[in-house]
């Protein structure tokens, strides 16, 4: 089940069977969430904090080559949820791609697996967090609230929010997601408004005009483009929920290629072409990153509050970042403490069906995000952002290399390859993790935050290592009671 031994196990009793194993931490969950859900989970995790936020700071350092870094990341984005996709049709699971690691890489994989991914959602709750309080602070009724007060307040209320019920987490999402599609369409309504009717912007008069007077495409060469890489990487954060999602979903079979295959497009759509929208409308260097770059714009278009509705509109979108953060790390800890290698707190779950333990966990992390907004609050969302990368880039690199391990099985003939699959296999996974592994390396070349960045990596291997050496006695002694339940 959880291990090639629990393979040998099934293939011992059962020669003529290539029977899907099953995960002890898919028991107990509702299935609550319906296709729109899904659906919208999937758009809300193409739209999140990383664009609204984060191209402000991009647009700014890179310019208008930020779209062609948004477009490359996303192509690659697509290739791991798609590969996730084909993983969650072969056998949908709550602990999404921690259990494929554990059935394709072994116990030990699933560790590095869900402790990085932890390591990803809590930093990125952390961004979160960071960019409520920032969003707040644009109106100067909430100016002279600290920083920590309001990110801590915005905390409680979704952690409130999420206890609930995954039906409750299902609609929030949904209706966030509609508010997030809503108004991008129509900021790019406006936006292509204002090209065609040459409506000036802040004194400037749209069109290309506005790249090739301030320096073209690259105008501070090509370095910074490859130095936000990490940064876009980190704006398509939380695809992944769909793998997760899926797990709670009737009808995973039918849900989840739609969910897939329509994120290429909306990444298309929303991401690269509201990054040709903005870079067409104001010049870079009149972006910034404490301020969202679509508020920049209304804000300068003369229509008296434009800009506090997107405002407000941002907000949201980091509501539902920090919303879906707490609902996958609680999935993703309970299958973790089913096997033994996560606390076993966090494998309870509530009434509701709701995994609190994992939740909770997830939530104190992110306390330590409001210190650091008490103690460095310029510089909190930056310094997040980078760590959250790292968690990323491993959880992105471990689905890939699980999908090499899966297909390599489904051409040994011991698994089932679904209809739906990632094209290109075996060179589309190493040319992901090839990416992805460039893109780490990238991060060396900015010594303010990058670099401190990976030198991290030691301390976390060190961290992971001791951690293995403390639940690997609960992790064999779980696999030895499966193990005697299979074979009974």
């Amino acid at each position: 089940m959880s291990k090639d031994a629990v393979h040998t196990a099934q293939a011992a009793a059962h020669p003529a069977a290539t029977a899907t194993p099953a995960d002890a931490g898919d028991a107990g969950y509702s299935k609550d969430l319906k296709h729109r859900h899904v659906n919208m989970i999937a758009i809300g995790g193409a739209i999140g904090t990383g664009l609204f936020l984060g191209a402000g700071g991009r647009l700014h350092n890179a310019g208008p080559a930020l779209a062609l870094a948004y477009l490359v990341c996303g192509i690659f984005a697509f290739f791991v949820v798609r590969a996730l996709g084909e993983l969650v049709l072969y056998r949908p699971s709550s602990g999404s791609f921690v259990s494929y690691a554990r059935e394709f890489l072994g116990e030990k994989g699933a560790y590095v697996a869900g402790w990085m991914y932890f390591l990803n959602w809590s930093t990125t709750g952390i961004a979160d967090i960071t960019a409520i309080a920032l969003y707040t602070h644009y109106w100067s009724l909430f100016t002279p609230i600290p920083q920590w007060v309001l990110a801590l307040i915005a905390l409680a209320v979704v952690l409130t929010v999420n206890l609930i019920s995954v039906k409750i987490f299902g609609e929030m999402e949904f209706w966030f997601s509609i508010v997030k599609v809503a108004t991008l369409v129509a900021f790019m309504l406006v936006g292509i408004f204002l090209l065609a009717t040459q409506h000036e912007v802040g004194g400037q008069t749209p069109g290309m005009s506005v790249i090739t007077d301030h320096g073209g495409i690259f105008p501070h060469g090509v370095m910074p483009v490859v130095l936000v890489m990490q940064g876009v990487i980190f704006a398509y954060a939380a695809l992944e929920l769909v793998g997760v999602a899926a797990g709670e979903t009737a009808e995973p079979e039918k849900v989840v290629p739609r969910a897939v295959n329509s994120i290429m497009w909306r990444v298309g759509l929303f991401y690269v072409g509201s990054v040709v929208l903005l870079a067409l409308l104001l010049p870079g260097s009149v972006y910034s990153a404490d301020e969202s770059p679509f508020v920049t714009v209304l804000s300068k278009i003369g229509v008296q509050g434009a800009g506090d509705v997107m405002n407000l509109v941002v907000l949201t979108a980091a509501m539902s970042s920090l919303n879906s953060g707490l609902y996958s790390t609680g999935r993703i800890l309970r299958s973790m403490a089913m096997a033994g290698s996560a606390p076993k707190f966090t494998r309870v779950m509530s009434r509701s069906q709701v995994p609190y333990g994992g939740i909770l966990l997830t939530c104190g992390i992110c306390v330590l995000g409001v210190g650091l907004n008490y103690l460095v609050p310029s510089q909190a969302f930056e310094i997040v952002l980078n760590v959250a990368s790292l968690g990323i880039i491993s959880t992105w690199v471990i689905i890939m290399i699980c999908h090499l391990v899966f297909v390599r099985r489904a051409k040994a003939g011991l698994v089932t390859r679904p209809h739906f699959r990632l094209p290109g296999s075996p060179v589309t996974e190493i040319a992901t993790v090839a990416f992805l592994l460039a893109c780490l390396g990238m991060m060396w070349n900015d010594p303010e935050v990058g670099r401190k960045t990976l030198l991290l990596l030691p301390v976390i291997a060190v961290m992971l290592i001791a951690g293995w050496y403390g639940v690997r006695r609960g992790v064999a002694q779980n696999t030895e009671t499966e193990l005697t339940d299979l074979t009974k």
